[in-house]
C-alpha cells in the first residue's frame, strides 16, 4: 500500500508520520509537497501535525488553500482514508472536510505532555483495531487544541457516530479535570459523516515503537493497513 504524507511549510512532523509507515510498518511512503496537485496511485494519505504557513492568520488558514488540499478534498470525497494530525486536523477543520473549528487552548499556553484517551468508534479505518471503551496514551503539543462545535453541529456529531476518541483520566473516564485544553465534550478527534476521514490533536506517529516507551498509536496505522487490505 502507498501512503501519501503531505508536506507544507513549516510542517515539522512529516518525517516522523513517513518513518511510522515506510520502517515501522514496512509500507510504501512518499512525501507530496504542497503544491502538488496529483494524489493518483495512493491508498491514504496523512496531514502531518507542524505549523503550517507559520499558523499565519490562524492554524490550518493558509494551509487550507495550497494547491493540494483540492486534490485531498477529491480523495476524500471519492472515500480515501485521510488523517489529519495536530495541525492537519485543524487543516480538515479548515477546508471543510471536517465541522467545527479550534480555538486557543483555555490555558492561552502552548500544551506539551501526554494525555489518556477513550476511543469512542472503530468505525474509521484508522480505528477498526481498537474496540469502543479502549484507552490510549498519546503526546499532545498544541496551542489551539480547543475544539469548538455549535449546539446543532455538536448534535450531529453524537447522532452520526462522529465521536472518535475523547480525553479522558488513567481509568478512562471522561471529565472536566482530564480536559487539557477545553475541548467541548473532551473531544479529542473526529471523523465525517462517511467515517473516512479522521482528525484528531494527539500525535499517534510520536508512539507507534516499543523502543520510544509506547506503542499506543502504532493501532491506528495498523488499522488503516487492515483496512486497505480488505
Amino acid at each position: 500500500m502507498k501512503f501519501a504524507v503531505v508536506v507544507f511549510p513549516g510542517s515539522n512532523c512529516d518525517r516522523d508520520c513517513h518513518h511510522v509507515v515506510s520502517h515501522v510498518l514496512g509500507q510504501e511512503a512518499d512525501y507530496v509537497w504542497h503544491q502538488d496537485t496529483d494524489l493518483n496511485g495512493f491508498d491514504a494519505v496523512v496531514l502531518p501535525g507542524g505549523f503550517s504557513y507559520g499558523d499565519y492568520l490562524r492554524a490550518g488558514a493558509v494551509a487550507k488553500i495550497s494547491p493540494v488540499m483540492e486534490a485531498v478534498a477529491k480523495f476524500a470525497n471519492a472515500g480515501g482514508p485521510v488523517i489529519g494530525i495536530c495541525n492537519g486536523f485543524q487543516i480538515l477543520l479548515e477546508t471543510g472536510l471536517l465541522p467545527g473549528a479550534m480555538q486557543r487552548n483555555n490555558s492561552l499556553r502552548f500544551m506539551c505532555k501526554t494525555v489518556d484517551l477513550v476511543c469512542r468508534t472503530e468505525r474509521t479505518p484508522f480505528t477498526g483495531e481498537l474496540s469502543a471503551g479502549s484507552r490510549l496514551r498519546l503526546p499532545i503539543a498544541n496551542a489551539e487544541g480547543n475544539y469548538t462545535i455549535d449546539d446543532d453541529g455538536f448534535a450531529a456529531l453524537k447522532d452520526n457516530d462522529q465521536i472518535v476518541f475523547q480525553y479522558c483520566d488513567a481509568q478512562g473516564e471522561v471529565s472536566d479535570a482530564s480536559n487539557p485544553n477545553g475541548s467541548r465534550a473532551n473531544i479529542a478527534g473526529i471523523c465525517n459523516v462517511r467515517g473516512n476521514v479522521l482528525g484528531m490533536m494527539p500525535h499517534p506517529e510520536r508512539a507507534a515503537e516499543s523502543v520510544l516507551g509506547n506503542d499506543d498509536g502504532l493501532a491506528l496505522f495498523t488499522s488503516a493497513l487492515e483496512h486497505l487490505n480488505r
